[in-house]
């Protein structure tokens, strides 16, 4: 209860000296900035987009473009508290733009009736056996939270390179490659690879 009184009291000065420091790569300085206002940028992105898992993504993005533009904050033009938020409301803004304008988002849908399609004539043993394991593999697909699947269905069935994917979905090239990499390894573990 005490460190949440002392959060309420903190001063424009204070953020504005985190900023400072985070202007200068100071780790702690972002840390703490971050657990300072991650509630109010996460509220407010929250509120614009409505979808939980939208929010967090704006909220990292925000605090992704404080860290790196930390040194751009002038004091003269506005308290760190709003400049933050201004940040906010144009990332959370933005991101509900590119997600209206793009309904099809989503992307391809990983369905039995695509992979069926892919089966080649041969033997009918082979063929059962090609089918369950594409089934096999679409059941661990859907297992895969949404942005994962997404990635993984440009990359597979459009043939997007990783900038492609980043460029198209409008997100950093890290995460598109987070996002590979942890799809992968769950597939792994799903499908029992090793």
């Amino acid at each position: 209860m005490k460190n949440l009184q002392q959060d309420k009291r903190v001063s424009p000065s204070e953020d504005a000296a985190l900023m400072n420091r985070i202007a200068q790569g100071d780790e702690r300085a972002f840390d703490r900035f971050y657990e300072r206002h991650k509630a109010a940028v996460y509220g407010l992105a929250r509120t614009v987009l409505g979808e939980p898992a939208a929010a967090e993504e704006a909220t990292l993005d925000v605090f992704v473009q404080i860290w790196r533009h930390a040194a751009t904050y002038d004091a003269q033009n506005a308290s760190v508290r709003t400049w933050l938020l201004a940040i906010a409301r144009h990332q959370a803004i933005d991101r509900l733009r590119r997600i209206q304008a793009r309904p099809d988002q989503r992307g391809p849908q990983w369905d039995d009736a695509a992979l069926d399609s892919l089966s080649a004539p041969g033997d009918l043993e082979e063929e059962v056996v090609e089918r369950e394991e594409r089934r096999r593999v679409v059941r661990a697909l859907r297992e895969l939270p949404e942005t994962q699947r997404q990635v993984l269905a440009l990359a597979y069935f459009k043939g997007y390179a990783h900038g492609r994917i980043a460029q198209t979905l409008a997100l950093p090239l890290g995460t598109v490659k987070t996002r590979m990499r942890a799809a992968m390894q769950q597939l792994k573990v799903v499908l029992g690879e090793k």
